[in-house]
């Protein structure tokens, strides 16, 4: 079950930042701060997790539980980046052949 935990974390980080930045009608100021707010989220997240169903991330400590809930947060983050390289780079090849 500690295999699925985060990914789990990383996927609710990333729809919470997308529903921030629809929210805030991508809002430069909250774009700059969207990765220590999933950061946040997941750390706690993390914490609630180890809290509550102290098996399911399989750590000993509550500051491992924080740690890997902080890492799988910034990772939304780095996915997010991922896909949009991704995407801007099919964009990029449509161009070149037409």
């Amino acid at each position: 079950m500690e295999y699925i935990s985060i990914p789990c974390i990383v996927v609710i980080c990333y729809l919470f930042a997308e529903m921030l930045k629809v929210i805030t009608g991508k809002n430069e100021i909250v774009k700059r701060l969207i990765p220590l707010i999933v950061g946040l989220i997941g750390g706690i997240l993390g914490f609630s997790i180890h809290r509550f169903y102290p098996d399911y991330l399989g750590v000993n400590t509550m500051y491992e539980a924080i740690a890997i809930g902080i890492i799988s947060g910034l990772s939304s983050t780095g996915s997010n980046q991922i896909i949009k390289q991704l995407l801007k780079g099919e964009k990029k090849n449509e161009s070149e052949f037409f």
